[in-house]
């Protein structure tokens, strides 16, 4: 058997693998050849296109580190009888934690304090007044996993009132959470000091958060991505942020990653940035990258697929 790592792994989950095929590991240029020669493929950002998956020879598994899996044509995939698994429930509390981090470095300013102590600016601390987060209302659009996970934070460590959104989610979930949940996500951003976004890209999702939503919000509102690029309006945003509408952004995610150098959002000093970062704990990513492997291994075995998205 061979299986194919197309970008950047955990060497735990590389290990693994080689304990049970042949690797052809990232960065070695022949992962270019995966169409035609895997039996597996792991993979964690890089694109699999409908070309290269109708160019598959002898693929049984396609196995994606994480829960997104717009990077994957998954209707192709389906029509070719290949599995496309995921890894979810992995990587919730350090997705969480990179919100929680962002919220928080928006609102105390903390990333521009940190550039202009380094520069050597004379910084005139009044007029970069942060916002305190105790007790607001924080908006969770939402509520899988690290929606969950996001909420059980918020609550416990700045009693915040917690209004959700999600139309998906059973009339029962979060029983164990004080929360009010609304059916409609213009309640939400009307009433939410920051919103914080953790839903998959979808058709329905896409562009979800555009000008007129973000007009909706709060003049002192925060909006926090670390879900999808696309969800968000990023001309938009830097449109309403540059005219002084909202307090501020922190963004893990954008619709082209990395983003140019000159994208408009990076010009503005109250949004705060990290490259697709949130899953990026040592301890996840160890976790993420043996359990990508363990079940390309299982399926390879002849085992039935885990986490199946198609």
């Amino acid at each position: 058997m061979k299986i194919f790592i197309l970008d950047a792994f955990h060497q735990a989950g590389i290990d693994l693998a080689r304990q049970h095929a042949e690797v052809v590991c990232w960065p070695d240029p022949a992962i270019e050849r995966w169409p035609e020669e895997a039996d597996g493929v792991m993979v964690r950002m890089r694109p699999i296109t409908a070309a290269e998956i109708e160019r598959a020879r002898r693929v049984r598994v396609i196995c994606k580190q994480g829960v997104g899996f717009d990077t994957i044509d998954l209707e192709v995939a389906r029509s070719r009888g290949i599995p496309v698994l995921t890894t979810p429930g992995v990587n919730s509390d350090a997705v969480a934690e990179m919100a929680f981090a962002l919220a928080l470095t928006v609102a105390r300013r903390t990333a521009r304090f940190d550039r202009m102590l380094r520069a050597g600016a004379e910084i005139v601390r009044p007029r970069h007044l942060g916002v305190q987060l105790q007790g607001k209302t924080v908006g969770v659009v939402g509520m899988g996993n690290i929606g969950t996970c996001v909420a059980r934070k918020w609550r416990g460590a700045f009693d915040a009132e917690l209004v959700a959104y999600d139309p998906y989610a059973s009339a029962d979930r979060w029983q164990d959470i004080l929360h009010r949940r609304v059916q409609d996500l213009d309640e939400l951003l009307r009433i939410a000091d920051v919103v914080t976004l953790h839903l998959p890209l979808t058709r329905e999702s896409k562009g979800l958060i555009g000008e007129r939503e973000m007009r909706l919000m709060k003049r002192d509102a925060i909006v926090i991505n670390v879900s999808r690029g696309g969800i968000v309006d990023e001309a938009a945003l830097a449109k309403v942020l540059a005219g002084g509408h909202l307090f501020g952004a922190g963004l893990d995610v954008f619709e082209v990653e990395p983003p140019p150098p000159d994208h408009p959002l990076l010009a503005l000093d109250n949004v705060v940035a990290t490259p697709h970062a949130s899953g990026g704990t040592q301890e996840t990513q160890e976790r993420s990258a043996t359990q990508v492997a363990q079940q390309v291994i299982e399926v390879l075995q002849g085992q039935p697929p885990r986490n199946r998205v198609a």
